[in-house]
């Protein structure tokens, strides 16, 4: 954990390697096997065990049904390991076979969609992992105008209308939005009195260690621009937070109005709270991740440049513009029906 906090990861990830190395060790200790020599065989049985064994109830009640882990979920843990024993073996804890169980040297004579080998081609040899479920893409999830309009009506409350909003029309990172400081919202049309020289109504993003958690993925800061919807749904936010006394000491845009403790930066498992609510009112799945594809999606399907589009998104690599690309239903009916009207115009 001290290594991750050394290379300035996320509170996020340092949670989730926690739990998976927890799991793994507990695993180990349960069955009696050596956690820094465990070979293949044990382990290939550790990523089977990961979707046999139920996992435990999330709240006091037992539930009826006893829930699994996805195979991509045992995936996930599994590469986590194999960090973990590669990580061990400069202190000795580990020999270097045992390390080099999980993965093998691998050349792509066929390249994926957006990925760039480099000039040299030195990035066509890849490390890929040797045990592993084989699980289908599940591919990037997102609202049609029609969903995000309605998922924005559905809300009650002027700080959930305006967090919900926020997201589709800026494509944030949910960490990086409940990471926002007042001071980051710059919604007039001139905020040179502010010392700020980027014209018009944005948002700033940047990159700081706060008491909630939030942390910008992104290490560059960057603005975005913001509609007037956004500073409209936000001045009905302040007022909405000028009721609650306790919130006027915190920096942080977001914080708790409806439950203790009041007046404290809204924490990541508050904004799942709500998307639960609002994806079983609206009766369709929503996440806040989706809002970001959805701010996305719209942005390429209107015609913004993609150098443009990542830097709104905030991504380091312009590889990763394209899985935003979503084929929706009107384009492939539309695309069958062109062939079809062009093959009758030749005959």
């Amino acid at each position: 954990m001290e290594s991750l906090r050394a290379r300035d990861c996320s509170p996020n990830t340092e949670r989730v390697y926690a739990g998976r190395l927890a799991l793994y060790l507990s695993y180990c200790a349960a069955h009696g096997l050596d956690w820094a020599a465990p070979g293949f065989i044990a382990l290939t049985r550790f990523l089977h065990w990961l979707v046999k064994e139920p996992l435990p109830p999330r709240g006091r009640r037992a539930s009826t049904r006893p829930r699994y882990r996805e195979k991509s979920t045992a995936n996930h843990i599994l590469t986590t390991v194999g960090e973990f024993l590669k990580f061990c073996v400069p202190f000795g804890w580990v020999e270097p076979a045992t390390a080099a169980i999980l993965s093998e040297t691998k050349y792509l004579s066929f390249l994926p969609p957006g990925y760039s080998a480099g000039e040299d081609e030195q990035f066509r040899t890849v490390e890929t992992k040797t045990i592993r479920y084989r699980v289908a893409v599940p591919g990037y999830e997102w609202l049609s105008d029609e969903q995000f309009g309605q998922l924005v009506a559905l809300t009650v409350r002027a700080r959930d209308r305006f967090l919900v909003y926020l997201l589709g029309a800026t494509g944030m990172r949910i960490g990086e939005a409940l990471g926002l400081h007042r001071q980051d919202m710059h919604l007039l049309p001139d905020s040179s009195v502010l010392g700020c020289q980027v014209p018009g109504a944005h948002v700033h993003v940047r990159r700081r260690m706060n008491t909630n958690g939030a942390l910008a993925k992104a290490r560059s800061p960057r603005w975005i621009p913001t509609d007037a919807d956004v500073a409209s749904l936000y001045s009905d936010y302040v007022y909405e937070r000028e009721q609650v006394p306790e919130a006027a000491q915190s920096e942080m845009v977001f914080v708790n109005l409806f439950k203790d403790p009041l007046g404290q930066p809204m924490k990541y498992p508050n904004a799942k709270d709500l998307f639960n609510r609002l994806a079983a009112k609206a009766d369709f799945a929503a996440r806040p991740h989706m809002l970001r594809h959805t701010a996305a999606t719209r942005w390429k399907r209107n015609g913004t440049p993609d150098d443009v589009t990542q830097n709104l998104m905030g991504h380091v690599s312009s590889s990763s513009m394209a899985p935003y690309v979503h084929a929706t239903d009107t384009d492939k009916r539309e695309a069958v029906e062109r062939l079809t009207a062009l093959r009758k115009d030749r005959s």
